[in-house]
Formats: structure tokens, sequence, C-alpha cells
């Protein structure tokens, strides 16, 4: 008796009408072109979260595979299993062996740290320059500088190398990075725009309470770009850190080699024309290409932020 009065209950319940005077079952449609716009809007949501699954799992496999092929053996590097058949550890221990891995990615991390930290500062530098000077022509200076972009590497590479040569620095670090000092067209337009969305009353106002130009630049407006120098600096790491194009015109010796040069090195030893050992050079793709995966983790928030905040002070 009991259970057919709550089914009762229920029922009366279910067909009692609401206050816009329709029932339950009613509601629980989805009203005209509102509901069907709901559904559309998830129905999109649902196909941009399968897209970028798939676009993830294309960019994510190479290095999926690039790590599983480190753990074989030399005769089964190109089997395409992303679960090794045999698994060993030999090759993380004899890399460390074949090649002096520890000095070219301490190398790498000098080169850098240097030129990661000279290009931000003095982008900034610049930067700020045409951001807040008024001079005549700067407009024009300003637009000779993105020219710049336009130049091809290949047409300042001989005479910068002349240079370079000119002054003892050829079979040395220096090139790699002493270039930086003068700043990079590319960041100087990327901070420049930053720059231009700040309140200039607040540098005025320092100005009136005495701070100099070096202060109300080092002390207020570096400060406040915060997430624009991140992504400068992780964009820099990123070139550096692969950067191989100098370090095979510049380096000579092992002993200075970078990355990129120390991984050229071991692929005409023992991959194309040497004896095939490709398992020592996916090892040492996977160890020199930890460390900016682990910037780039440590970083994103930055990067996201500050290419949002560029973009929209722009």
């Amino acid at each position: 008796m009991s259970t057919d009065i709550r089914v009762a209950a229920a029922e009366s319940e279910a067909v009692q009408p609401g206050r816009d005077g329709t029932d339950a079952a009613t509601r629980s449609i989805p009203a005209g072109p509102r509901g069907r716009a709901r559904v559309r809007r998830r129905v999109g949501t649902v196909l941009a979260w399968v897209a970028l699954s798939l676009l993830g799992i294309v960019f994510v496999y190479p290095f999926v595979w690039l790590v599983s092929a480190s753990f074989k053996p030399r005769s089964d590097v190109f089997d395409n299993r992303l679960i090794p058949e045999t698994f060993t550890w030999d090759n993380y221990i004899q890399v460390w062996q074949e090649a002096p891995l520890a000095l070219w990615l301490l190398n790498t991390a000098i080169v850098t740290v240097l030129a990661a930290v000279t290009v931000t500062i003095s982008s900034a530098m610049v930067a700020w320059g045409f951001a807040y000077f008024r001079f005549r022509g700067r407009g024009v200076l300003f637009g000779l500088v993105l020219a710049t972009m336009m130049l091809p590497g290949a047409v300042t590479m001989i005479p910068t190398f002349l240079i370079w040569n000119a002054l003892g620095q050829v079979g040395m670090l220096t090139p790699l990075w002493a270039g930086n000092l003068f700043g990079s067209a590319f960041y100087i337009f990327l901070l420049r725009q930053f720059f231009l969305g700040l309140p200039r009353d607040l540098f005025e106002a320092a100005r009136i309470d005495g701070a100099s130009q070096w202060g109300v630049f080092w002390r207020i407006a570096l400060p406040l770009t915060g997430p624009a120098l991140a992504v400068v600096l992780v964009f820099e790491v990123q070139a550096v850190w692969t950067d191989l194009m100098r370090a095979l015109i510049y380096l000579r010796d092992s002993s200075t080699f970078t990355v990129p040069r120390g991984l050229k090195s071991l692929v005409d030893a023992y991959g194309f024309g040497g004896e095939w050992h490709w398992e020592i050079i996916v090892t040492a793709s996977v160890i020199t290409t930890i460390p900016l995966i682990i910037v780039f983790f440590l970083a994103q928030k930055r990067i996201i932020d500050g290419v949002a905040s560029t973009g929209l002070k722009g």
C-alpha cells in the first residue's frame, strides 16, 4: 500500500504544471532555438576536443617513439613498437661512455643562459626606447629595425663569420651568444607592443617623484612586463638549445661542442656511413631533449599569459 501511495505521489508531481504552465516532462525537453543552440555548442565542444586530442597524439607520437627506441637493443630500434619487446638500460649507460655528453650539455647550458639573458635585456632596452621616447624619425628607425627580419640568414652569414674570425673567436663559444647583445628585431617588436599598452601616466608620475630614466625603466617598466619577458626568454632558450647552424660554422673541437653539434657528430660516427649504432643516437636525443621539456613545463603558464597579454595590448 505504501509503495502504491509513493508511486501515485510521484506521478502527480510529474504532471503538476510549473510556474510557466508546463509540466515536468515538457520542461525536460529543450525549448525551440535556444535548445538547438545549446546542443550545437555541446557538439562543437566535443568535436573540438576530439580534434585537439588527435592533433596531440600526432605531435606527441614521435617523442614517445624516440623514448621507446632508447630502451631497445640495436636490432629492435626501428620495429615501431611503442612497448619494447626487449627492454634494456644499457643504452643510457653506453651513451655516456661513447660521447662527452655531460660536457656538451654544460656548453649548451652556458650558451643558452648567456644568449637568453642578453637578448632579453637588450631587446627590452631598445623596445623601451621606441615605446616611451618621442623623437624625430622614430617611425622610420623602427621600420628599419623590422626590415632586418626580412634579411635571410645566409646574407649575413659570411660577413658575420669574417668579423668573428678577425676577432679570433672562431672555435670558441662566444659567437654563439655574443651577437644577442644587440637585441633581436622580433623581440624588440614584441616588447614594444607590450610597453605601449602600459599607462604612460605611471612613468610620468615616477619622473616627477625624482626617478631617473634608467630607474623608470628598471624599477617600474621592466617588472610590469614580466609575462612578455618570460615569452622572450623561453623562445630564445628553445632557439639557442636547438641551434645547429652556428655551431657547425664556429665550433671545431669536440670539447666546445654544444648539444646539436654533438648529436651531429654522433650521427656522422654511428649513423649514415658509420657503424649504425642508432640506439646510441636516439638515447642521446632523449637525454638532450628532456631539459627543454622541463623548461617549457615550468614556464607554460608564463608563456600563455605573456602571449595573451601581448596580443591584447598590441
